[in-house]
């Protein structure tokens, strides 16, 4: 089977939403990564055989959103699309089936990906005011529209956000940040670690900016209508972060005796990522030395109420499939959707209980290393945009493993609904 292979990958700056990147679309931060990828690896469009991309809030004018970016970045019509949405996983997912095409011969380079727009995920009415306004489209006549304006009630225009709904998981009714909740209870993280791992978070962003480390991997995006703005900078780790400014802030998801903060939880940010993904056999052929090797995978299931903890059920599948440890992995990449939600993560994986009773393992994965882990901060610093997340964390570590030598790389992230998906990555020396 072709062994699939990585060879370029860039990512736009994350940037909360609302600010910087608020007028771009995520058809656009795609078709920006997109292009700079290619023009990066000097790949000719032609060469490409498919392109595949996560997305989680699908835009209303870019339904199939890879097919858009495809179309308008250059490659030839002959080149298909396909939107992928395994919700925070989605960018991680589009990696996946990229190297999945590669194996099965079906195609010898992908662009995959991710992008997401947080910022303009839509407000939306109640759907009892569907037949309100279908009444007032109906009424022809001076009297009808009098008799619809009557039955207009405020109730039928109050907006709903669209991002709030979508963060609540609809089997179990809990939103994202009370499952964080019960992983904190469950496995005793309290709140002064939780904010001690954001605030570490931070401090490592920020080290990590001001050294140029983010800007290996970060393509500026050019802001329209006339693109005369550059934006070539994470916005959202924060340099006077302190223990004290932490502490200050109140529960979000439950207030009266919660842990979980606005400052101990993911940023909601825009952004995109974009990988080459080909078979190793066709880089030999183009001369080229590839970024790693997709090596190994896995995506496991869990209940939807601790889908926080969906890297501890993934990342031993994916290790073993491997045929490697934890402790061979010299650089990891997990998600940060909340500190709860990791520090979790860690205390599952370092416990042999959690082993037998929750996989049906004979010992613990074993211990996550945090001078290995996310090094140059996370979510918590950088953002979560949530189709684009997954690729964004394939690139961060790409670009680690490189600077760093290591040979072995893990990419891990939690789902919503309750998943959770891991990938082994190795350099090529």
């Amino acid at each position: 089977m072709p062994t699939p292979v990585v060879l370029g990958a860039v990512r736009t700056p994350l940037v909360r939403a609302g600010e910087d990147l608020r007028e771009v679309p995520a058809k656009e931060l795609a078709r920006q990564a997109v292009r700079e990828l290619l023009e990066g690896t000097d790949v000719d469009p032609a060469a490409v055989d498919e392109i595949v991309l996560g997305n989680a809030a699908t835009p209303a004018d870019a339904p199939n959103i890879a097919r858009v970016v495809g179309l308008t970045v250059g490659l030839p019509e002959s080149v298909p699309g396909l939107t992928v949405h395994r919700n925070c996983a989605a960018g991680l997912e589009a990696i996946l089936l990229a190297a999945q095409m590669v194996s099965a011969g079906s195609a010898r380079v992908v662009v995959a990906g991710g992008t997401e727009s947080m910022s303009r995920i839509p407000m939306h009415l109640p759907v009892e005011a569907n037949a309100w306004f279908l009444r007032w489209a109906k009424a022809k006549t001076i009297g009808a529209k009098i008799s619809a304006l009557g039955a207009l009630r405020p109730k039928l225009l109050a907006p709903r956000s669209a991002i709030i709904e979508g963060l609540t998981d609809p089997v179990c009714g809990l939103n994202m940040g009370r499952t964080a909740e019960r992983l904190a209870r469950e496995f005793g993280v309290s709140r002064e670690e939780q904010d001690a791992y954001a605030l570490e978070s931070h401090r490592r962003a920020c080290a990590a900016r001001e050294a140029g480390r983010f800007a290996e991997e970060i393509v500026p995006v050019h802001v329209g209508p006339r693109y005369a703005r550059v934006v070539e900078h994470d916005v959202g780790p924060r340099e006077n972060q302190s223990t004290e400014a932490l502490a200050k802030l109140r529960p979000v998801f439950e207030r009266r005796d919660g842990t979980v903060t606005a400052g101990n939880s993911c940023q909601i940010t825009d952004g995109a990522a974009a990988v080459l993904v080909a078979s190793e056999e066709t880089a030999a052929g183009w001369g080229r030395r590839p970024m790693a090797r997709i090596r190994a995978f896995a995506t496991r299931g869990l209940s939807p109420a601790r889908m926080g903890l969906g890297p501890a059920y993934a990342i031993p599948e994916a290790l073993d499939r491997a045929g490697v440890e934890i402790a061979d992995i010299g650089r990891i990449e997990i998600n940060e959707a909340f500190a709860a939600q990791v520090i979790a993560c860690e205390r599952a994986l370092a416990s042999d209980r959690f082993a037998t009773d929750e996989l049906g393992r004979s010992r613990a994965t074993g211990v996550l290393d945090r001078e290995r882990l996310n090094v140059n901060g996370g979510a918590i610093a950088l953002g979560h945009p949530i189709g684009a997340t997954g690729a964004r964390l394939v690139v961060t570590l790409l670009a680690e493993l490189i600077r760093s030598g290591e040979g072995l790389g893990l990419a891990s992230l939690c789902v919503g609904g309750g998943q959770g998906s891991a990938v082994v990555l190795e350099r090529i020396r």
